[in-house]
């Protein structure tokens, strides 16, 4: 049986960006880590994802939970180091 690490696995997020959409998207990590991969296929999909983040973020520092911003900014960062494609106004 394919467990949820398999399917976290086989995507190119990390499980920090899947748990981000998670939250975003008030889904179960499995589907989000679907929605994910899907997202990351589409022109401007990689885009899309990091505004999911920074709205993730934007939302902690509204709840005043700065640890939680501080751990989706460095989501955040990693996210875009490796795919500089998500970077707003590029390609």
């Amino acid at each position: 049986m394919i467990s949820l690490d398999d399917i976290e696995d086989m995507t190119c997020l990390t499980r920090d960006e899947i748990a981000a959409i998670a939250e975003h998207e008030h889904l179960p990590e499995f589907d989000a880590s679907l929605l994910g991969e899907y997202l990351m296929l589409l022109h401007k999909g990689p885009q899309q994802v990091q505004k999911i983040i920074c709205d993730d973020i934007r939302d902690a520092l509204h709840r005043d939970d700065p640890d939680r911003a501080r751990a989706l900014f460095t989501t955040l960062r990693a996210f875009i180091e490796a795919h500089p494609e998500a970077i707003r106004g590029s390609g």
